[in-house]
């Protein structure tokens, strides 16, 4: 797709996205958009980690649970208390938390490779589990924290369904632009080329150890704004928002979307929360698991790149049948080529 129509696409997309609220109902707007667009955004720490260095962490939502409880701590009234901080510096404090927590996980984390990364952030994920489900001194134990309030700006509640989703929608289109562009820069190219061939990054010098344990910095920072939205959608926070079934439901969610791409966290979110929301009315609740299991398995046997990888594979398919039908010459349309007409005969002529 030539630039010019795909800054075209992504302009009309995040039209649609901002008139969506006008044609959509309350819940649809707030339960099912900006749990969307906040789940999302903890999909994309993880897609972010996968597609760019190559390292899958099973605890991104620990890390949205460390931001979700720092915030919940300090503006949630506790046993009649007021809150402690007011709600910007008490976000500050969460995303702070957040970073520094994802900092440590890499510290241990990037100590290892493949499926041991993978063991050992779940590992991490659970212990975290049992931490906020035991701790009645800062996790409040099974109970959590409920009331916990969204701000209120300028006389806007963002406790409201519209207000909220906008605000969801511009953290999430403010998370996406910033992984886009950090991609591009040498740092985001260094963590490529760090996921292509880290030996032959360490033998130009790079520091292999301190690039992996950044990115999870950064991962980290999305996954903490994640976080946040989702303790302002529902008002609370409890260990059952960070156990295995939320982890498990994120890597679900990033998969069915698609790991390679960031656009991909955000539509296997959809999917995901789409699903969640509906399936209750014609399946039991219980059997849930074996509906997303299912819509799943159909995903990736047809798409192992998940939704987006589908819409690429269609999108290519439509060129080629275009090209079949003569509408469009494919050789025109090599890197390098020129087409000339002289005598009723097309040359092609490279430069």
């Amino acid at each position: 797709m030539k630039p010019r129509f795909r800054l075209a696409a992504w302009i009309g997309g995040l039209g649609l996205l901002v008139a969506y609220p006008l044609a959509a109902n309350d819940f649809w707007v707030q339960h099912v958009g900006g749990r969307t667009l906040g789940f999302g955004t903890i999909a994309l720490s993880l897609v972010f980690l996968a597609a760019y260095t190559g390292m899958l962490s099973l605890a991104q939502m620990t890390v949205a649970g460390v931001a979700g409880y720092a915030l919940a701590y300090c503006t949630a009234p506790i046993g009649g208390v007021a809150a402690l901080l007011p709600w910007p510096a008490a976000t500050l404090v969460a995303l702070g938390c957040a970073v520094l927590a994802s900092l440590a996980i890499g510290f241990v984390a990037v100590r290892t490779e493949g499926i041991y990364t993978l063991m050992i952030t779940l590992a991490i994920a659970m212990g975290f589990y049992y931490l906020t489900l035991q701790n009645y001194v800062l996790f409040n134990g099974f109970d959590g924290f409920t009331q916990v309030p969204a701000p209120v700006v300028l006389g806007i509640a963002f406790e409201r369904p519209r207000p909220f989703y906008y605000l969801c929608l511009a953290v999430a289109a403010a998370c996406f632009v910033w992984v886009r562009t950090i991609v591009a820069t040498p740092f985001g190219l260094a963590l490529q080329a760090l996921r292509d061939n880290p030996r032959r990054l360490r033998a130009l010098g790079y520091p292999i150890g301190t690039l992996r344990v950044l990115a999870f910095g950064v991962a980290g920072l999305i996954a903490g704004l994640g976080g946040v939205l989702n303790v302002w959608l529902n008002a609370s926070i409890s260990p059952g928002s960070v156990g295995i079934d939320s982890t498990i439901d994120l890597l679900i969610a990033a998969v069915l979307g698609g790991l390679r791409r960031p656009a991909g966290a955000y539509a296997g979110a959809f999917v995901f929360t789409v699903v969640q929301s509906f399936a209750i009315k014609f399946v039991d609740p219980e059997r849930f698991n074996t509906v997303i299991g299912l819509v799943f398995i159909a995903v990736v046997v047809f798409s192992p790149d998940g939704l987006i990888g589908m819409w690429s594979a269609i999108r290519r398919a439509a060129r080629t049948a275009t090209f079949k039908s003569g509408t469009v010459d494919p050789q025109a349309t090599r890197d390098g080529g020129q087409t000339k007409k002289a005598g009723g005969n097309t040359h092609v002529h490279s430069q």
